[in-house]
């Protein structure tokens, strides 16, 4: 059985962070493993506080999967300060990983800063150029590439930026009223886009962490790149298109929609 390992922050309600990893590790048929960045007291209505893990404890907790249950891929999530993208950068280094998915979680939907200035720094110097592929989204994209985008030509020239500047390739997403759910993939020079029909469904909570660890599946299982963000997009889609209403504020999807298991009923 193939192996992926989620580094990223524990989200209390289940529906983003290592909780969405999971689920949609163990549905794309990887078996999922963790180290766990913070741990978040959260809701569908928000956030009500953070705690750290140490650096130490972050790097005793990717030794242990490492040296005992290898991930065939890695998925990194949200990580909010320069200690803990070094000590990830790392360690991931030190042990030679392979397939890395990294979800650039630095500003949300909204426009809001989620990382301090100074971790965005350390994460374009030490961690994304470690990258196989990031998935950016438009605000993430301009942050990272310095340039604004308003349409699907500015995507392409953002990921062309992207791409050159940190040796790797990049699944921009699309939406942010650019277009209608389609997503670039920028990779050797060459564009592709993965067109999708927007769900018209309120509860989103964790669609980038699902996205980012259902291609870091894939890609554990063997698929090349184009075809992990295709079988990824097809996913996040069932999951979205079941419509789980959970929660007061934006809820998670169903990211089991798909389990017929006797054990499910």
């Amino acid at each position: 059985m193939k192996t992926a390992l989620s580094i990223a922050g524990s989200d209390s309600c289940g529906g983003a962070g290592i909780q969405a990893d999971i689920k949609t590790m163990t549905m794309n048929g990887v078996y999922a493993m963790s180290a766990i960045t913070a741990l978040t007291a959260q809701n569908t209505t928000g956030v009500r506080g953070v705690q750290e893990a140490t650096p130490e404890f972050l790097a005793r907790q990717i030794d242990a999967v490492f040296e005992d249950i290898r991930p065939d891929a890695v998925k990194i999530g949200m990580v909010s300060s320069s200690e803990l993208i070094l000590t990830i950068a790392d360690r991931l280094k030190y042990h030679k990983a392979e397939n890395i998915v990294v979800d650039t979680v630095m500003v949300a939907t909204s426009g809001a800063r989620l990382i301090s200035e100074d971790a965005i720094d350390t994460l374009k110097e030490y961690l994304i150029p470690l990258a196989t592929v990031v998935t950016p989204n438009i605000p993430e994209a301009e942050v990272l590439s310095s340039i604004s985008i308003h349409n699907e030509a500015d995507m392409i020239s953002a990921a062309d930026i992207i791409s050159k500047t940190y040796h790797c390739a990049v699944l921009l997403k699309g939406g942010h009223s650019i277009n209608d759910a389609n997503d670039l993939l920028y990779a050797n020079g060459e564009h592709t886009w993965f067109f999708g029909k927007r769900i018209d469904n309120p509860n989103t909570h964790g669609t980038g962490c699902t996205l980012s660890s259902a291609i870091a599946s894939n890609l554990a299982k063997g698929y090349d790149l184009k075809v992990s963000v295709q079988r990824a997009k097809d996913y996040i889609s069932g999951a979205l298109a079941a419509m789980l209403d959970l929660g007061r504020g934006s809820g998670p999807m169903n990211h089991a929609f798909d389990l017929n298991s006797q054990f499910a009923k």
